[in-house]
């Protein structure tokens, strides 16, 4: 007997909205720090915003705006510390303006701030076409239900995965290619805690892996480079890997 081929359905995803938000994206974050570009593109980007949920098919729109709106200026407040905390620990950070306009995790955390707002408003979709306009701007993957604390340094940014359901309290700095994520994908799990804890002050340096939804780094720790968790440390812990380089001279 024949088999017969399941039957395709084929809908329309609207898929130049990519562009669409990334514009309004981009847009955004120049009005959030840029007063005179507000007053004169403002109502410009809130229209954008208005098209964007009427191609997703979400109602609502000036509500979602008015709610958006409103928490600019503690959205704004949350970044002036970021880029602090980015002045304050890098060494080669030598002015504020420098970490606004050329440091790339910072700019991925000003796009997850915005995101995570827009998720906690419960807007569908949007958040994470803009999480992954910044993933694909900056190599940053911060997931918008992630829930990030005061004072957030990214250093370098390239790499670094931040999932879902992950706590990130204040004060904490991550380096290059560190991976927060969830030991098991199983789409069971969607409801449950995948993703770590990392309490006050902790740095993560370059390329350290920290699995899991029970684990808790506890606060003011140190995580080596090339580190893999998977249990919780107790605080002021410090984890490095023991390996030993060895140097032969070439004759």
């Amino acid at each position: 007997m024949k088999e017969v081929a399941p039957k395709i359905i084929v809908k329309n995803y609207s898929m130049c909205l990519r562009d669409a938000v990334e514009v309004f994206t981009k847009e955004l974050i120049n009005c959030l720090f840029d007063e005179q570009y507000q007053q004169e593109k403002g109502g410009l980007t809130k229209n954008k915003f208005f098209r964007i949920l009427e191609r997703l098919s979400i109602e609502n729109e000036a509500c979602f705006w008015l709610n958006f709106e409103s928490s600019f200026t503690a959205i704004r407040r949350k970044l002036d510390l970021d880029a602090l905390a980015a002045l304050n620990s890098d060494p080669a950070a030598k002015s504020l303006r420098e970490i606004y306009l050329a440091y790339p995790g910072f700019y991925a955390i000003a796009v997850y701030r915005l995101s995570n707002q827009l998720l906690k408003q419960e807007i569908p979709v949007l958040p994470r076409m803009m999480s992954e306009f910044a993933h694909s701007t900056t190599g940053t993957d911060i997931h918008p239900g992630a829930e990030i604390g005061d004072s957030f340094f990214i250093d370098h940014a390239t790499g670094i995965v931040i999932g879902e359901t992950t706590i990130i309290k204040n004060n904490v700095t991550i380096f290059q290619g560190v991976t927060l994520g969830g030991i098991q994908v199983k789409k069971s799990l969607a409801s449950t805690k995948r993703h770590p804890t990392i309490e006050n002050n902790v740095i993560i340096y370059a390329n350290a892996t920290i699995l899991g939804g029970a684990v808790v780094i506890g606060a003011n720790s140190v995580i080596g480079a090339n580190v893999c968790i998977t249990e919780s440390t107790l605080k002021n812990s410090v984890v490095t890997v023991q390996s030993e380089n060895k140097i032969f001279q070439r004759s």
